[in-house]
């Protein structure tokens, strides 16, 4: 397989050679961010060194709402985190729901501020809250402000300055209402168009050109009837006109690798070339297995004056407009194509780009803790990740996981850490997973068990051992991987263990351990597809890796001690059946 890779790389390679030799395009592959950044919004900002910022939904990941910026649209890094405090909104704590929490942000720039206009969804309780987060500088986590508060008609909330001053917000079902954004006070809300189709009228953007207000919208809801479509007026209530070619942009109905195209925002580059980020799918035409979920894909528009905007469709190699290659980005973000070589050593923080579900109890991670340099100590949470292991219902799995991730941004990669663990009580356990939502994710953990499963005696042995454990509530995928428990060689219990995750292809997780004396000896554990971290009821999020601690419900309060976690993309799928290498 690997020289069939390589064969492949070198195909590509050659593709590559005419990367900014033409004047006026070049060659580049979406995802343009890949991995889970859905519903993307971007601004460019000549200011900021000519530098585009484009930020992503995140639902109950904290940190939350990622500032990403590029100054050729190929490389992106890191900048900041707009809701990066639990003081900024603690409200996650609340949420259960796999879909609740940050929606669907508009990133804009006015006067010098950068501004993120985001709603927070709570599914249960069915309320929704508008959040307006401000700061003069996006490279810092810091700088950005609590939100203003408001009340908004609907969800997926733009941002749009008029020339008279006057601040707009959309929200799907094209509902416009002026805004004060000092205090959050909102005007009497209009529906000013009804789509082509009046389903699902979502993301909608404003922009003015030429004379006109263009109002830009999804249609046909997040999945495979995704489209995106254009209206514009001569006044910003209306009436609109739709664009003759509606939908402007969308793969339904095609046999295209890239699906689900929607949600889209507009923006020109330093050399005044317009392009449209977009969601999408790699999924096919199957619509069944695409793990990373809604991942940014960028296209080129050409929006000549007077007319309307033109999309090229979007395809995993693209020829645009041509920008010179730069990473000369401010910021110690890391490129979101950097591997993950982390180490913990003291003194040192959690990496950036690293994230938890809800927001954790940081008593819980301890970098580098007496005794123990170069871990990050987990103390156990009652709480299970494994929500379909115990009714994911129970109040308890609202309580603090103790639960560590980084998104999977390649189709093929492998994932590793060291565990150093003594556990003492029964259902302690520590682990790997691949994570989509606390009904959707795949395990394989070092726990204590009794060391006779069919043995009545009050007075059982306690061992530690392997489990394989899935959980595919609500998933793509219906024949769900039963548990596999194997226990622990004797000889692997007094040196730290290694789990691994590897995907070597676009549809199945393998999951191994090996000893770290001998890290070549590699047991494989339990295999499982990737439908079962695709849909279901985390439809517009996309999968994490990363390492779990838990007693399972239980009173065990032993501390493991994490140490090598290490990731490395190995290739990206830019169409079906074919990759490019990244290793």
């Amino acid at each position: 397989m690997v020289s069939s890779f390589m064969l492949l790389f070198t195909s590509l390679a050659a593709v590559k050679v005419t990367w900014g030799s033409v004047a006026q395009n070049q060659t580049s592959y979406n995802p343009a961010i890949p991995g889970w950044y859905s519903d993307p919004s971007c601004v460019f900002v000549p200011e900021w060194n000519n530098t585009t910022f484009c930020t992503a939904s995140t639902f109950l990941l904290t940190p939350g709402l990622p500032v990403y910026a590029s100054k050729d649209l190929v490389t992106w890094k890191l900048a900041s985190h707009a809701l990066s405090r639990e003081s900024q909104f603690p409200g996650f704590n609340q949420s259960l729901a796999q879909s609740d929490g940050i929606w669907a942000p508009t990133i804009r720039y006015h006067q010098g501020f950068f501004y993120i206009n985001v709603i927070y969804k709570n599914n249960i309780l069915n309320n929704i809250i508008g959040l307006v987060f401000k700061t003069a500088d996006p490279y810092s986590d810091s700088a950005w402000s609590d939100p203003v508060h408001y009340d908004p008609i609907s969800i997926d909330p733009d941002l749009f300055w008029d020339d008279d001053g006057v601040v707009y917000v959309a929200t799907a079902g094209t509902y416009l209402q002026t805004i004060d954004l000092k205090t959050g006070t909102v005007g009497q809300p209009q529906q000013i168009w009804n789509g082509t189709t009046g389903i699902f009228l979502e993301g909608p953007h404003l922009y003015k050109k030429d004379g006109y207000y263009f109002l830009m919208t999804a249609e046909g809801g997040s999945g495979m009837n995704h489209s995106v479509t254009i209206a514009r007026s001569r006044n910003i209530w209306g009436p609109y006109e739709s664009c003759p070619q509606n939908p402007v942009l969308t793969n339904r109905n095609t046999s295209e690798y890239f699906q689900n195209i929607g949600h889209a925002d507009l923006f020109h580059d330093a050399r005044g070339h317009w392009w449209s980020s977009a969601l999408a799918w790699r999924s096919g035409p199957e619509g069944q297995t695409y793990p990373m979920g809604r991942e940014m894909v960028l296209t080129p528009v050409t929006w000549k004056e007077g007319e309307w905007p033109v999309f090229l469709p979007v395809r995993g190699i693209e020829t645009g407009w041509y920008l010179p290659l730069s990473k000369d980005i401010r910021g110690d973000g890391p490129f979101v194509n950097d591997p993950d070589v982390v180490d913990f050593q003291p003194n040192s923080t959690i990496p950036r780009h690293f994230g938890f579900w809800r927001w954790p109890n940081k008593k819980s991670f301890v970098l580098s803790p007496p005794g123990h340099p170069g871990t990050l100590q987990l103390t156990p949470s009652v709480a299970s990740i494994t929500a379909g292991y115990k009714n994911y219902t129970a109040g308890y799995q609202l309580a603090d996981l103790t639960l560590i991730m980084r998104r999977q941004t390649d189709t093929m990669f492998e994932y590793s850490i060291d565990i150093d663990f003594a556990p003492k009580t029964r259902d302690e356990e520590v682990g790997v997973t691949v994570f989509l939502n606390q009904v959707q994710n795949i395990n394989l953990g070092v726990v204590m068990l009794p060391a006779n499963d069919t043995s009545n005696s009050t007075k059982r042995v306690l061992a530690p051992h392997f489990r394989f454990l899935v959980s595919g509530l609500e998933s793509n995928e219906k024949k769900i991987p039963p548990p596999y428990i194997t226990p622990v060689p004797t000889s692997w219990l007094h040196e730290p263990i290694r789990l691994m995750i590897r995907a070597s292809n676009e549809t199945h997780y393998t999951l191994s351990a090996a000893s770290t004396t001998r890290p070549n000896e590699i047991q494989m554990i339990g295999q499982a597809p990737a439908t079962i971290v695709s849909g279901g009821a985390g439809p517009f999020t996309g999968s994490l890796v990363g390492v779990y601690a838990t007693n399972n419900g239980g009173t065990g309060t032993t501390p493991s001690y994490i140490s090598r976690w290490r990731y490395q993309g190995i290739g990206q799928a830019i169409t079906k059946g074919q990759y490019e290498m990244t290793l």
